[in-house]
């Protein structure tokens, strides 16, 4: 794209991203009453409802991200718009799409010997899976790979596509639907918080810029009457704090479920320790039943002392 239409709400059709849609959508359909049936038993659940509504709901994000008109204004006019866009294909629609895995599936894809299931398990682990995601994050950002993605829409669908599939090994050691695969709730805590730290540094980059950094944005058509460097200090705002508050609620989350897990540790059973009708009365009878202490009496002179 070398510059934006003044027909700003025109209709774009967008058939690839309606292809993407129904072979998800079918790919979902096949495994709850194809795969499934085959590949567990007659009594248990192929897909929860829970499941069902993670994917309903990831797939809708999806769809809403990626056809018009939030794909057109984020890549033609509002690098804000683009944000929240990355916003919803990082940090909302992938943990989603891992909620909605029944565990039976996710064995099957990520098996103990196969190279692909070996592959995922290392990737997967907290630090390689945050260095990914971040370095990926952050070349984003830079002016080329912008300037790049917006002119060149099979350069934008790779990077989008980079960035989808790092997001979802980033939210495996908090949303894995293998539980082996999930760090406990301290450790998805902190792996949050340090994932909410590092995208501040291309955040605070683009909201105290005071010119416009990509090109691409930089054009006379203006929605909303929105200036580019306005639109770019947005685009920063919602980087540090949506992204920021979207994290640190489900860290709050994880906190009270990490809590109330551990309720009997913080709260242990009083009645376990100390009986129910203790009083005074009856420590008294018990030190009488008691009886006299022993007093050990010294040994006499020439005597050895017991041992």
């Amino acid at each position: 794209m070398l510059g934006a239409d003044t027909d700003i709400w025109r209709f774009q059709a967008h058939p690839e991203v309606w292809l993407i849609v129904v072979a998800v959508f079918g790919f979902g359909w096949w495994v709850a009453r194809v795969l499934g049936p085959k590949a567990v038993g007659p009594d248990e659940v192929i897909v929860t409802r829970r499941q069902k509504a993670a994917f309903c709901a990831a797939l809708g994000l999806l769809w809403l991200a990626s056809d018009w008109p939030m794909h057109d204004i984020s890549e033609e006019y509002l690098y804000s718009a683009h944000m929240a866009q990355h916003m919803l294909l990082t940090l909302v629609i992938p943990p989603l799409f891992l909620l909605a895995i029944p565990e039976w599936l996710a064995r099957l894809v990520v098996s103990n010997d196969g190279t692909s299931g070996v592959w995922i398990r290392r990737l997967t682990r907290p630090v390689p899976a945050a260095l990914v995601f971040n370095v990926l994050v952050a070349l984003t950002h830079l002016k080329p790979v912008v300037n790049t993605s917006i002119e060149n829409g099979v350069f934008h669908y790779v990077v989008h596509l980079a960035v989808f599939t790092a997001a979802l090994l980033m939210w495996m050691p908090v949303a894995s639907p293998l539980p082996e695969l999930r760090a406990s709730y301290p450790g998805q805590m902190i792996f949050l918080f340090l994932n909410s730290v590092l995208p501040t540094v291309p955040g605070g980059f683009l909201t105290f810029a005071e010119d416009p950094l990509y090109r691409v944005y930089e054009h006379p058509v203006r929605l909303w009457g929105i200036s580019a460097v306005d639109d770019q200090q947005t685009a920063g705002l919602i980087m540090k704090l949506g992204g920021g508050a979207l994290i640190w609620t489900l860290i709050v989350i994880l906190f009270f479920r990490w809590v109330r897990g551990n309720e009997s540790t913080f709260r242990p059973d009083q009645s376990a320790v100390l009986p129910a009708d203790l009083t005074f009365e009856t420590v008294e009878a018990a030190f009488a039943d008691a009886g006299e202490p022993a007093v050990e009496r010294p040994p006499e002179p020439g005597r050895p002392a017991p041992t």
